[in-house]
């Protein structure tokens, strides 16, 4: 598949790395380096953005070879091995490889001078000692190179196929295994996290950091290295870059946040509350999440141009017949916005027996009131589509700014600009999909 094939199909499956950096959620809000520039892409190629989470090299590279992914999103190292196999872009930037070692006990009292005759600084005292790297990285190259430089085996331990560069970090940081080995990049980032890791010891020469598609999609390789030429142009590729790499204060905070996949499992201070009020409507909580923080990002006192107040952004008639007397409680308002998506999931559930697709029609007309979606339905039925499927009846509510719909009989809501609507359902589901992805069900 190329990318005339991926334009007809609508999205661009992108493989991402689990780690720190390249793709979480802060605050509710999907982030990342690759993320970030995945999100650029795709709109450059006017296409949505679809994620898989892969640990594991092999694996991204057999699902990339079997077209279940179009493009490898990993801080991939240009090697002459690989480029056997996957096409590299052009390079995002070159990093070094370095050795991840633990700081000797009591470091902190330590003057820096002692500190460092106890670290390894000479590639000549790996010998004989064993280091962990992940299953077919470069890292296993390159230390397997360096055991002939310095004339002494270096004893490489691959990890399990599926194991991730940082799960190896986070074993030398709880003194679990003595060494390992990590791009430069990640590894300055994970010593924010873990103060008692030293990676100042570098193994290798600068190397070049790309993406890769499979080499049967020059079409795609071509789009992706213009787009590339062009956002380092701009500027904007530095920004995101310096944003993960060189901000170590915005690392630290995202990293040791409650609410960031990167230190806990939790998108606000309301999840909870949140699990317990989707039960009451048979949703996936992160479901509900996904809607409350379209609304307010999790902000109590947010308030729109409209008068929408409160987690749930509810207008004062709808805030007083469905409970919340205050609405910019945190508790009323999630309490009275979950009734009132109940009350639209009860009047759906007569004309939409698809869980899935009446999830849509409800969302839609908590956004834009529910006479605009039922005037869409009625447009639907006379001209002999299916009101019962969101794609059919999405289609009319987008025209209901033109004329010829907004003033037909069967439309009593009149106009209505209904784009927004249109876009709140594909916002929250897409977030949806991303909260799964990296936030636990329970």
């Amino acid at each position: 598949m190329d990318l005339r094939q991926i334009r007809e199909r609508g999205f661009l499956q992108a493989i991402v790395d689990n780690n720190s950096i390249s793709y979480f959620i802060y605050r509710g809000q999907p982030m990342g380096y690759e993320y970030e520039l995945l999100q650029s892409l795709a709109k450059s190629l006017d296409v949505e953005l679809k994620i898989r989470v892969i640990s594991g090299i092999e694996q991204a590279i057999d699902l990339l070879n079997r077209g279940e992914g179009d493009l490898i999103a990993f801080p991939l190292t240009v090697t002459k091995e690989r480029t056997e196999y996957l096409a590299f872009t052009d390079t995002q930037f070159t990093t070094c490889q370095v050795l991840v070692q633990r700081k000797p006990t009591n470091w902190r009292r330590m003057p820096p001078a002692r500190i460092e005759r106890t670290m390894i600084r000479n590639p000549v005292d790996l010998i004989g000692k064993k280091v962990y790297v992940m299953k077919e990285s470069s890292f296993k190259e390159r230390l397997r190179n360096l055991s002939q430089e310095v004339g002494g085996e270096i004893i490489v331990e691959e990890d399990s196929a599926t194991a991730e560069t940082e799960s190896l970090i986070e074993q030398v940081a709880n003194g679990e295994i003595q060494l390992t080995v990590t791009d430069q990049t990640l590894g300055m980032v994970n010593s924010i996290y873990y103060p008692d890791l030293d990676v100042q010891t570098v193994l290798s020469l600068p190397q070049q950091i790309a993406w890769a598609v499979r080499q049967n999609s020059p079409d795609l390789h071509t789009a992706v290295n213009l787009w590339l030429s062009q956002l380092k142009e701009s500027g904007r590729f530095r920004l995101i870059y310096d944003k993960y790499f060189n901000n170590p204060r915005s690392s630290q905070k995202r990293i040791s946040s409650t609410y960031s996949t990167l230190g806990g499992n939790k998108l606000s201070p309301y999840d909870e509350e949140m699990k317990r009020e989707a039960k009451s409507i048979g949703w996936d909580w992160r479901l509900l999440a996904s809607v409350v923080y379209q609304e307010s990002n999790f902000r109590p006192a947010a308030q729109s141009w409209a008068g929408a107040v409160g987690l749930m952004q509810l207008m004062p008639a709808t805030a007083v017949e469905f409970g919340a007397i205050d609405r910019t409680n945190p508790h009323q308002s999630l309490k009275a916005g979950v009734r009132y998506l109940k009350y639209l999931d009860k009047l759906w559930g007569k004309y939409v027996k698809d869980k899935n697709e009446r999830i849509k029609f409800v969302l839609a007309s908590y956004n834009a009131g529910l006479s605009h979606v039922l005037d869409a339905r009625n447009l639907t039925i006379k001209y002999h589509k299916n009101p019962a499927k969101w794609d059919e009846v999405e289609s009319f509510l987008k025209e209901k700014s033109n004329p010829k719909y907004y003033r037909d009989p069967v439309a009593v809501a009149g106009y209505c600009k209904c784009e927004e609507p249109v876009n709140y359902v594909r916002d929250i589901l897409a977030r949806y999909e991303e909260y799964k992805i990296l936030i636990a069900e329970a």
